[in-house]
């Protein structure tokens, strides 16, 4: 081998590092563009079985049946936006009633009672500075300066928002609108020998994925049902949007349901603000720890192993290493994209090299 040779090969190497390195910079440059078309992906392999059924069952043309589906998704969602006014107005009026002297004369109390119940030190920590006092402190060093910068950056949040949901709209109605779009651009990239594989594979994963994120729907849905329950015989406020706020929380698995539920139980002391703690407030917080508890064991046990196996077609243990793995890997955003990502994996890996053994036995049910 000649030192030409040599040369040419170091510099191809580091041509092709560089490469890689632009190639990284410009996705992580268009990151956002990115995020919206995976999203919009993601809403259209929702709303893509709401459309085959009004386009082959009630016969609509394609493009009425994709405006209708497009605006029923974004009615629910301004309907899910719209419920939780009524959340936020309640919990700010229930703090704005909160008697903070009562408050702290229940927690000092509570103090006293549960150290002598466990026999702790009689030695307590001062009494909480004069509440007066503090007020006057707080209101000398207050600087309202801030406040023009916290409106800017709430604009700067809603602009990008908006932003963001009008690409999001828009890419998923014609990703709806003509269902080779996504395909097509793809193919672009692919050799013209592995062209029909690939086709192949994009047609078994939007088919796998379609009904992954409907049986995830079902499954928020079905947790919905039975926090709504709960919370309505326990007589929370707002029980149908707090029930839906933890429900949807589920879509971050295991994590997600711990959130969802110091979130139910944050909101349930709250909404009974100023009433007996240990009449009234720790029952109906120990009966809503009950139901999510309950409603767990139905997801856990029931719903979710049965949802996901028959959507995706991997075994409930298969699922849940793979989550632990990536999870691990990538963090929450890895638990979330898990399951869409391997059985994408799956899918291609079973049309590419269907010969090997491991894949035979990983692949076998799809």
């Amino acid at each position: 081998m000649t030192a030409k040779t040599i040369s040419k090969g170091i510099l191809r190497a580091i041509g092709v590092i560089i490469g890689i390195l632009l190639l990284l910079y410009f996705l992580f440059t268009i990151r956002s563009v990115l995020a919206y078309v995976t999203i919009a992906a993601v809403v259209a392999l929702i709303g893509r079985p709401l459309v085959r059924f009004l386009r082959l069952k009630i016969k609509l043309p394609n493009i009425i049946a994709v405006v209708f589906t497009m605006l029923l998704m974004v009615g629910v969602l301004a309907g899910i936006f719209a419920l939780f006014i009524p959340l936020l107005s309640e919990q700010s009026k229930n703090l704005s009633l909160l008697d903070i002297d009562e408050l702290q004369q229940s927690l000092n109390t509570l103090y006293h009672q549960i150290t002598k119940y466990l026999g702790l030190s009689s030695n307590l920590v001062e009494n909480v500075i004069d509440d007066v006092a503090l007020e006057k402190n707080i209101l000398k060093g207050f600087d309202i300066g801030f406040i023009p910068n916290i409106l800017n950056s709430f604009l700067t949040v809603l602009s990008s928002a908006s932003i963001g949901l009008f690409s999001i709209l828009f890419i998923s109605f014609f990703f709806l609108k003509d269902r080779k779009l996504f395909e097509h651009g793809l193919l672009i990239f692919v050799p013209k020998t592995k062209e029909q594989g690939t086709v192949n594979s994009i047609e078994k994963i939007n088919s796998l994925l379609s009904r992954y994120f409907v049986g995830l729907l079902l499954q928020i849905f079905i947790l919905f049902i039975i926090y709504t329950i709960v919370l309505l015989i326990v007589g929370i406020e707002n029980a149908v949007v707090i029930a839906f706020l933890c429900a949807l929380f589920n879509i971050i698995p295991y994590i997600g349901p711990i959130i969802g539920g110091v979130i139910m139980l944050t909101l349930t002391m709250t909404s009974n603000l100023g009433s007996d703690f240990s009449e009234i407030i720790l029952p109906k917080t120990g009966y809503v720890l009950l139901g999510l508890i309950f409603g767990q064991l139905i997801d856990n046990f029931f719903s979710q192993p049965i949802i996901f196996s028959n959507s995706v077609k991997s075994h409930p243990l298969e699922i849940f290493l793979i989550i632990i793995i990536a999870g691990l890997l990538f963090g929450v955003v890895g638990m979330i994209v898990a399951i869409p990502g391997y059985t994408a994996l799956k899918v291609i890996l079973k049309e590419f090299i269907s010969d090997n053994q491991i894949v035979k036995s990983l692949t076998q049910n799809l």
